[in-house]
């Protein structure tokens, strides 16, 4: 590490973001499985993008079937799998995008270490809120079956722990309200801080 000298660009991030027209945030969604980040993360983007902000969205499986491919799902790894996604998403941060985030990420430390890396002005927490029992009733992928019958181990919500965020930017009740609901509240609450003039 004492031979790693930082690059530093002629392109100053001030210069990217007026380019850009945006101020650069990182969204992160967390909650359970089912709980609908993925789908509340990819209807944003749809909206953001109509309305011309430049964004990149990252989500758990696309990224663990490739960046992280080599973690399982034991606490060590999925500490180092948000670490990873932490710097990636600090790399596209300093490029001017809006990043769009959507992880479990169940520990509360993990999640303030992403606050750190990407910086707390820049970190905009999304807890998508959903009772344990809803979420089994969805049953998207057909995970908590499985987690229920010992085929998946260290299930986040069955096996494995999930600590709710203590004080997130914005929570949004997934089973309280519809998608399009859940959509408004995010951009009346996500717009005016990317926003650039």
């Amino acid at each position: 590490m004492n031979n790693l000298f930082p690059f530093e660009s002629k392109i100053t991030k001030a210069e990217r973001f007026r380019l850009l027209n945006q101020k650069p945030k990182v969204i992160w969604f967390t909650g359970l499985s089912g709980s609908g980040k993925s789908t509340l993360a990819t209807h944003l983007e749809f909206q953001l993008t109509a309305q011309k902000f430049k964004t990149y969205l990252l989500d758990g499986d696309n990224v663990r079937m490739g960046l992280n491919k080599d973690l399982d799902f034991s606490n060590d790894s999925r500490k180092e799998n948000i670490r990873r996604i932490s710097e990636v998403s600090n790399l596209l941060l300093d490029a001017g995008l809006v990043v769009l985030s959507a992880f479990i990420s169940p520990f509360e430390e993990d999640r303030n270490q992403v606050r750190t890396i990407v910086g707390k002005s820049n970190f905009i927490e999304v807890f998508v809120d959903c009772p344990l029992q809803v979420c089994e009733e969805r049953d998207v992928k057909g995970l908590y079956k499985k987690a229920r019958l010992g085929e998946v181990k260290n299930f986040t919500g069955i096996s494995s722990p999930y600590e709710r965020p203590v004080n997130p930017d914005i929570t949004i009740p997934t089973h309280l309200q519809s998608l399009d609901e859940s959509l408004i509240l995010l951009l009346d609450f996500i717009r005016p801080q990317i926003s650039y003039s």
